[in-house]
């Protein structure tokens, strides 16, 4: 499966929600060294329940707008 998600970094919180086909994302992260991308990574695994293992980022790894794909077992 396939999602656009928008990040929000260093927001203070962590929190999903959907938007039409968007996920918008809050992280309290900053997007320095990935760190923001390891923490959507971890959030996104909690939401869907899969592994981290089974969610890459596609498109987008150093914008607020990303394709992710999680691979639901």
């Amino acid at each position: 499966m396939k999602i656009k998600v928008k990040v929000i970094a260093n927001s203070g919180r962590n929190e999903i929600s959907k938007f039409d086909e968007i996920y918008k994302v809050h992280l309290k992260s900053q997007p320095i060294d990935g760190k923001a991308n390891k923490e959507l990574i971890a959030l996104l695994s909690e939401y869907f329940k899969v592994k981290k293992s089974n969610i890459s980022i596609i498109r987008g790894l150093r914008s607020k707008e990303k394709s992710v794909e999680i691979n639901q077992v």
